[in-house]
């Protein structure tokens, strides 16, 4: 039994489990899932999806549904498709035009860490046990307890447990934060909508730059347990800053991964000069002295001003590069959203 993850262009992804020998839209039929179908033979193109990762036998097509050159740009037709091993496919969609409804999870805090004085680590477990499916890099909305309001925050920990990990920066006379200082305790409810995003880890294929700001470290956690786990061999160059040292948080974690892959671990602080951390911006080291002509695949995730000081170093830097995926945080009223 294969895992497919259908990814929408709304950012919502569902998973389902597909029987043996069903094509993609069969199984999303099944389950209540009504990706755009026509003919169902293959010959008018409707279903045509974008594989992002994963082993699938294409099936049989005319040329006029699907071209030669579509199928080496990775596409295929849900409607012939059969998995081979767990798959990733873009839906070329929405979630509500395919009738896909959000659904909150009710779930219990099983341990709430405060990290710095301005970070706390949030664990939650499903109230039914149940784990928690999404890909790595991806995030949830948390309904704050007492109010209609959400806010988005990134997994820190791996897909596929029953067990979801978030860090989240305590901001002044926000909800969520209120509600963490003053009201949450092991035990306590919330109710999460998950998985959202197009921020995730794809099949590796190169070289990877993972470049985070403050909790933007949460999503890359989660790669790196997804990597770990896949025993990944591909080198990795982590930039990482925040403000001030207590807040860069999970250094220990990240060198436990060091030691088991070829990851390298750059640490800097723009507020202060801290043993053991650069002083300055995650930008210092978007240069080919560090990285050469080597050509990568890019994650950046953190504020704005970051991602946009990123995007023009590396123009600037004439950084190779392939793919480059990014999400940041913008100000929203006390808080912030991912977009």
């Amino acid at each position: 039994m294969a895992k497919i993850a259908l990814n929408f262009e709304d950012g919502i992804t569902r998973f389902m489990d597909s029987l043996p020998n069903e094509t993609v839209a069969e199984t999303a039929y099944r389950v209540g899932i009504n990706i755009p179908l026509d003919c169902a033979d293959g010959a008018c193109g409707t279903c045509k999806c974008k594989m992002r990762s994963g082993n699938f036998d294409a099936g049989d097509y005319i040329e006029e549904a699907l071209s030669d050159e579509e199928a080496a740009a990775g596409f295929a037709l849900a409607c012939q498709a059969r998995p081979q091993s767990d798959l990733v496919v873009d839906i070329l969609a929405s979630s509500i035009a395919c009738k896909v409804k959000s659904s909150a999870i009710a779930t219990e805090i099983t341990a709430l860490n405060r990290l710095s004085s301005e970070i706390y680590q949030l664990k939650l477990q499903a109230s039914d046990d149940s784990s928690f499916e999404f890909l790595p890099g991806q995030y949830v909305n948390i309904e704050v307890p007492g109010t209609s309001y959400t806010r988005s925050y990134s997994y820190s920990s791996q897909p596929g447990t029953n067990e979801a990990e978030f860090l989240i920066k305590l901001v002044p006379g926000g909800l969520m934060s209120t509600y963490l200082k003053d009201q949450a305790a092991v035990g306590g409810s919330l109710n999460i909508v998950t998985p959202i995003g197009s921020f995730y880890l794809r099949e590796v294929q190169r070289e990877l730059i993972f470049i985070a700001g403050g909790t933007g470290i949460a999503p890359f956690m989660s790669m790196l347990e997804k990597l770990k786990a896949d025993k990944n061999t591909t080198p990795i160059h982590l930039f990482y800053g925040a403000t001030t040292s207590e807040n860069v948080v999970e250094l220990e974690r990240l060198k436990a991964f060091s030691e088991i892959m070829p990851l390298k671990i750059f640490t800097c602080t723009s507020d202060e000069q801290a043993e053991g951390h650069d002083k300055g911006f995650v930008t210092q080291w978007i240069n080919k002295e560090i990285l050469g002509e080597t050509t990568y695949d890019i994650y950046i995730c953190g504020p704005n001003m970051m991602v946009e000081a990123v995007k023009n170093t590396l123009d600037k830097e004439a950084i190779n590069h392939v793919n480059f995926y990014m999400e940041k945080f913008v100000p929203t009223g006390q808080e912030s959203v991912k977009v």
